[in-house]
């Protein structure tokens, strides 16, 4: 049997036993879930690194939902925040490379 050791998406379970297999699982308690969520997230940021596939950026999105509602943000409040931020700071468009900061005398 292969050894995962890591949080999966809810349904990853059933798809287990739908092909034949038999997932040993557990409920993670708070911190654990936190601290997994955090692992899942450069998890998910690797593989992106490495494939540049669409999918993994799903991914990342899929575990920033989970992190922003474990630290009690739901999605529209986090989409609000990024459309406060974007209004205020811009985004990455028009693709800005700060060097410096020019001293003034």
């Amino acid at each position: 049997m292969k050894l995962y050791n890591k949080l999966v998406r809810d349904r990853i379970p059933e798809i287990m036993e739908a092909n034949g297999e038999t997932p040993i699982t557990r409920i993670l308690n708070s911190v654990e879930y936190l601290n997994c969520l955090e692992a899942k997230l450069d998890e998910e940021v690797q593989e992106f690194h490495e494939s540049k596939n669409p999918e993994e950026l799903a991914d990342i999105l899929e575990v920033i939902y989970a992190l922003a509602e474990a630290h009690g943000c739901n999605k529209q409040t986090l989409m609000e925040i990024y459309k406060q931020k974007h209004t205020d700071r811009g985004g990455f468009a028009d693709r800005v490379f700060l060097i410096k900061k020019a001293q003034t005398d």
